[in-house]
């Protein structure tokens, strides 16, 4: 089994990374092959809503990491999304780059997400819920545990003093494999629910004349 886990920091071995490498490091311990992305410091293309990847099968964009995160994705059992908190909210430049992969990439039902969170102070909430907004939308299984994934810090030397942070991100680790694992066995013995054909609407509606 395999995850994919897109370290969102700018910052390669931060905060962030030492929140991530905690969880990895209880997916190792259960044989699960861990794959991380970090998506960089380079500009990362927003979605502009052209439609091209429904037509050609992947973003029109091809020069950061989203094309090549969508194909890891497609074979991958679990995806582990981790990012800093800017503004009560996830990183700028991992909004635009899960954007773009979870749209042009819809192939994800059924495989287990995680999401961790890693902050100084406050607005981890916000970010936390944002990062489980995606698995939602795209019928994954998220990973449950004894509280929220945040852990703090404003250095990874500082977030290893977070005790209760780091027990957090363990246990997050030891559940999304144990997860991973039964969704397997189910899936063997237990036909996937039929999907019905999307149906699209919008909320506008003519105003009735008085």
């Amino acid at each position: 089994m395999r995850v994919l886990a897109i370290n969102g920091s700018p910052h390669q071995k931060g905060t962030t990374f030492a929140a991530m490498r905690t969880v990895i490091k209880e997916l190792e311990a259960e044989n699960i092959d861990v794959e991380v992305i970090h998506i960089g410091t380079s500009p990362v293309q927003g979605c502009i809503g052209c439609g091209k990847c429904g037509e050609i099968g992947k973003c029109v964009f091809d020069n950061d990491p989203v094309n090549f995160c969508a194909e890891k994705l497609k074979i991958s059992d679990g995806v582990l999304i981790a990012s800093p908190v800017y503004y009560a909210g996830i990183n700028g430049s991992l909004k635009a780059f899960l954007d773009r992969l979870f749209f042009s990439c819809p192939s994800s039902p059924y495989k287990v997400g995680a999401a961790a969170v890693a902050l100084r102070r406050s607005g981890g909430m916000t970010a936390f819920a944002q990062l489980n907004t995606y698995f939602n939308i795209s019928q994954m299984i998220v990973t449950p545990n004894v509280y929220w994934n945040i852990i703090h810090g404003n250095n990874p030397e500082e977030s290893l003093e977070d005790e209760e942070g780091m027990q957090i991100m363990r246990t997050l680790g030891r559940n999304m494999a144990w997860l991973m694992k039964a969704v397997e066995m189910g899936k063997k013995s237990i036909d996937l629910p039929e999907a019905e054909k999307r149906v699209w609407t919008n909320f506008i509606r003519p105003l009735k004349q008085s």
